[in-house]
């Protein structure tokens, strides 16, 4: 069951990456930092993601990107591993390659643009909707953690936000939270904006359905995904299409359970596993 799910923070096929290289390359994140913590748990990860994807569909311009412009419907097994990889890269991959990798991200969203259904233009690399996409992915990725792996200082929490400086203003996110009070200041502004909308009910149902873990293994999926909607902060998660979908009563334990196990795996041949190796290693010397 856990290797499943471990499964989904490798790479997807033709995005192979080995993170063990170059020797001795320091990530964009502090390798003695929470985000290597927070991320090499494949359960929280997973359910993190979806919370940071329900609060970005909660907001019409992101939303209407995010689902006109991406494979999610088609393909949303395949999408969710190549977000998941680009997240792996920004806080494990090696400094040279997560720019690279962050560059063809901001090349490539610098085509994405339109109109929400409500009239409102928008563009992808539109700073103001990078900042909420940035902060969204921190906060459901902490908050998971803390929730259902293992508590986090306040301490902590603020230092996630700060260790993804690096990643965000890469990506054009110039205003993205520093901090967890950043982070709640930014969904008080933000939530007269969040809305309501078929779409997350698209989303929810896919969630349930796609096949992102084996047939017998689809009441885990069901169960991860009502995890997120738990800690999902308001107003979104009052939303119609998502009231009610949290956990059932004596859900939450099992959640922690499965949570804390996987904390507590070898992560084997995975990048946080890769790249511990990698940063461990003497740089190799340059040629003379």
């Amino acid at each position: 069951m856990f290797k499943l799910i471990e499964d989904l923070m490798r790479p997807p096929a033709g995005m192979e990456f080995d993170f063990s290289q170059p020797a001795g390359e320091a990530a964009l994140a502090p390798a003695d930092g929470v985000s290597w913590r927070v991320f090499a748990n494949p359960v929280t990860l997973f359910i993190g993601g979806v919370t940071a994807v329900l609060l970005e569909l909660a907001e019409p311009s992101v939303r209407t990107g995010v689902w006109d412009h991406s494979s999610f419907q088609r393909d949303p097994s395949t999408r969710l591993r190549r977000t998941g990889f680009a997240a792996m890269m920004t806080v494990y991959g090696p400094r040279s390659a997560a720019e690279k990798l962050i560059a063809r991200v901001v090349k490539m969203h610098g085509h994405v643009e339109g109109v929400t259904p409500g009239g409102v233009a928008y563009q992808a690399n539109d700073p103001r909707l990078l900042d909420w996409v940035h902060a969204t992915a921190t906060f459901g990725f902490v908050e998971a953690y803390h929730q259902y792996a293992q508590r986090l200082s306040g301490a902590a929490k603020d230092a996630a936000f700060a260790e993804g400086q690096a990643s965000s203003k890469l990506y054009g996110a110039t205003g993205a939270p520093r901090s967890w009070a950043e982070w709640e200041s930014l969904l008080t502004r933000t939530a007269p904006t969040l809305e309501e909308s078929d779409i997350l009910a698209d989303f929810m149902r896919v969630m349930g359905e796609a096949p992102i873990l084996p047939a017998p293994m689809r009441w885990l999926q069901r169960l991860l995904v009502r995890a997120a909607v738990q800690i999902t902060p308001e107003p979104v998660r009052s939303l119609p299409q998502l009231r009610s979908r949290g956990l059932r009563v004596g859900e939450a334990a099992l959640v922690r359970m499965l949570a804390r196990l996987a904390g507590l795996l070898p992560l084997n041949d995975t990048p946080p596993a890769q790249a511990a190796r990698r940063v461990a290693a003497p740089p190799l010397s340059s040629p003379q």
